[in-house]
């Protein structure tokens, strides 16, 4: 386990070593910063209330977006993923929506939720629901007919079914989904914010690059990394506690 943290670590030190050195004596300042003057922008970056503030509008908008992602994409995955016709029927539908390309349907959620959070939130958790979706419905097309047929002669309820059957077999996929899901929510609300708000991540990251300022700019996106990583890792020890339940079920 040293080792590999150790390698780890030397990986990361290496990349910074090669960017602080390539953007001080090879690539323009007003395109790309060392990492020195990064880290050092990102408490004055702090300073500013407004800045602070659109960090947490941010983190809240993607957790609460991701939170109706899996929500929403396990209600409707296990209707369809358990019952033959339904999955027949829907989702050839679901296979269509995903294909859309999210950005052009856009303006549709700022006019039906307007320019505040909640247009951010729907527009991330439109997103996120399908990864989950798909993963899940292809947990539960992956049971073995018998086993339901078998629980089912032996007068198992549905959710006696779902619970004992079901999720040992959907888990996996569903946090696999569940890390998809994480980096394309979060890529929902940085696009809603950077087309449609006055705050947030999104509205600083386009104000800075408008105004050439690489150093601020690079500082914002190391936050928005931090952010990602803290939710991935928060995604990642959920599995790991829940893993163990799914290998004792079987």
């Amino acid at each position: 386990m040293m080792k590999v943290f150790s390698a780890q670590v030397a990986s990361i030190a290496v990349l910074l070593l090669i960017w602080e050195v390539a953007a001080r004596w090879f690539i323009d300042p007003q395109f790309i910063s060392p990492p020195s003057k990064v880290f050092v922008a990102i408490p004055k970056l702090f300073a500013d209330p407004q800045v602070a503030r659109a960090v947490g509008t941010s983190f809240i908008e993607l957790a609460v977006a991701f939170a109706i992602a899996v929500v929403l994409g396990v209600a409707i995955a296990l209707p369809v993923g358990l019952s033959t016709l339904t999955f027949k029927s829907a989702f050839p539908v679901i296979l269509l929506i995903y294909a859309i390309p999210q950005i052009t349907i856009l303006p549709l959620f700022v006019l039906y939720f307007g320019l505040g959070p909640p247009s951010k939130i729907a527009f991330g958790a439109s997103h996120g629901i399908f990864p989950i979706m798909l993963n899940v419905i292809a947990g539960i097309r992956s049971v073995r007919p018998i086993y339901l047929a078998c629980a089912r002669s032996m007068g198992a309820s549905w959710l006696q079914i779902v619970r004992r059957i079901v999720l040992p077999y959907v888990l996996a996929g569903l946090f696999a989904g569940m890390r998809l899901a994480m980096s394309v929510t979060l890529l929902g609300v940085m696009l809603a914010e950077l087309y449609v708000s006055t705050a947030g991540i999104g509205y600083f990251t386009q104000r800075f690059s408008n105004e050439f300022d690489a150093t601020n700019l690079l500082a914002l996106i190391t936050v928005l990394a931090i952010m990602a990583v803290i939710l991935n890792e928060t995604v990642r020890r959920l599995e790991a506690r829940f893993g163990r339940w799914r290998r004792a079920q079987r």
